[in-house]
Formats: C-alpha cells, sequence, structure tokens
C-alpha cells in the first residue's frame, strides 16, 4: 500500500484505488474538497477538468508528492504507484537503459530493462544518450521506465501533450497494448476530450473540487471518431466542461 502524507489514511485493499472526502488546500482555497473516487484493479479512467480543478493535485495526492499541501481525507492505493509526466523527465547523463533501470529492485534489473525497451519499441536503442531521442521516443523511454516495475497504479499527467498529432495516435496504440499485457490501474490526467474517449474505460469530469460526472466509454474498438455515438459521448463531455459543442462546430466552418 503506498505511503502517503498530509492528514491522509491509507488502510483499505491494494486491490482498487479507493477514495473518500479527500480534501486538499493551498491557504484557504480548497482545490479539491471532499472528493470521492474508486477505481477497480486494471481500469483505465480518464480525467477531464478546466484549467485549475485539481487534476494535477488529485495526481500528487495518490503519487504522495503533495507534502506541503494540508488536507484531509481517506486514500488508498496499490503499490507501487508509478507516473508518466508530459516532460519524460529522462536524466540526460544516463544512458537510455539506465534512465529506465534508475533504483529498479528485485533480480536481473538490466535484463527486465531491455525487455522493457523493446516492449515500447526501442530494442537496440539501450546505449543511446536521452538527448538523441525525439519527444515521442523519450515518452516512449518514460513508459518502459514506469512499466517495468509493474504499478499497481499508473498515474498519466497529460503524458502526450507536447508531441505532434500522429505521435500522439501512435502513443494511444502503444498505451493500450501496453496497460492491456501489464493491467495496473490507470489515471489519466488530460485536457483533450479525444484522447479521454479513445483511451478510457470510463471519464470521470473534475468540477468545484469535486466529480461532476462519471461516464462509460461503452464504445466498441477502434473507437471511430465519425461514429454517431462517438460523436454522442464527445458532444456530452464537451457540455460537462462548459463547452459548447454547437460554437464548435461553428466556428471550425
Amino acid at each position: 500500500m503506498a505511503t502517503h502524507a498530509g492528514g491522509l489514511t491509507a488502510d483499505h485493499p491494494a486491490a482498487t484505488v479507493r477514495i473518500r472526502s479527500l480534501v486538499r488546500s493551498f491557504g484557504d482555497r480548497n482545490v479539491l474538497d471532499g472528493l470521492d473516487l474508486d477505481l477497480g484493479a486494471g481500469e483505465f479512467v480518464a480525467l477531464l477538468g478546466r484549467s485549475g480543478s485539481g487534476k494535477s493535485t488529485l495526481l500528487r495526492a495518490l503519487a504522495g508528492l503533495d507534502h506541503d499541501v494540508t488536507g484531509t481525507g481517506e486514500l488508498g492505493a496499490p503499490d507501487p504507484v508509478a507516473v508518466v509526466f508530459q516532460d519524460a523527465r529522462l536524466l540526460p547523463w544516463k544512458r537510455v537503459l539506465d534512465n529506465v533501470v534508475l533504483g529498479l529492485d528485485g533480480p536481473d534489473p538490466v535484463a527486465r530493462g531491455r525487455a522493457a525497451l523493446a516492449e515500447v519499441g526501442l530494442a537496440g536503442r539501450e546505449k543511446t544518450w536521452p538527448v538523441e531521442l525525439s519527444g515521442g521516443e523519450q515518452q516512449r523511454v518514460s513508459l518502459a521506465r514506469s512499466l517495468v516495475r509493474e504499478p499497481g497504479l499508473l498515474l498519466a499527467d497529460e503524458p502526450f501533450g507536447a508531441l505532434d498529432a500522429l505521435t500522439r495516435i501512435r502513443m494511444h496504440v502503444l498505451l493500450r497494448r501496453l496497460c492491456a499485457r501489464h493491467r495496473p490501474a490507470v489515471l489519466l490526467v488530460t485536457h483533450d476530450v479525444d484522447e479521454a474517449i479513445v483511451l478510457a474505460d470510463r471519464v470521470v469530469v473534475l468540477a468545484k473540487g469535486r466529480i461532476g460526472a462519471d461516464i462509460p466509454v461503452d464504445l466498441p474498438a477502434p473507437r471511430a471518431h465519425g461514429s454517431a455515438a462517438y460523436a454522442t459521448l464527445r458532444e456530452r463531455l464537451l457540455e460537462e466542461l462548459g463547452v459548447d459543442p454547437t460554437a464548435q462546430e461553428e466556428s471550425a466552418v
């Protein structure tokens, strides 16, 4: 079970993520205000919300990274927890394989690191320096570094936000394939409604520090943008975010 600071208790079974009455405050402002949320083992949940709604604050609480934030609540998360950020955060003075296995416990970390790099399509690049990689390749290394630890919970904070459109599509396919193989619970923070629909089993919308909507994505794979069901779900999510889909369509004409 992950350890969390700042007034949280963490005494729930490790099979799922369970959050109850979570409050996280900056000064006199409650960014998260009595939030409740559950994630099943192996479930992929996308988290949407307006800027400043508390999405990254929730991820930091789950990762145990918000020690300077005051708050209370109950939070249970399976061990280990891995985080993928928008910036790959590779150590520039270490080669790719060394970045993947940094701090890795257990038997034969080098072999496991090589296998993880092969999973993300970077076999043979073990001795490459991070600066020699494209942005998409750096994020592949970041995924390998996270998944080689076989996390019970994978937290992803807009990991593809800085990538071009084609690279993002490739990374979506890769992430779904890796998650189906390793089966962590996943909480993905994104501003992209389409990314949420393509990747997630459920989409949760954060509003005023609480869950404003919790919507299952009951669409067959592959999820085609042109289908009526896709368009209906997309419109509903935009409305939950306070965006008028009609105005979007008019501006595109």
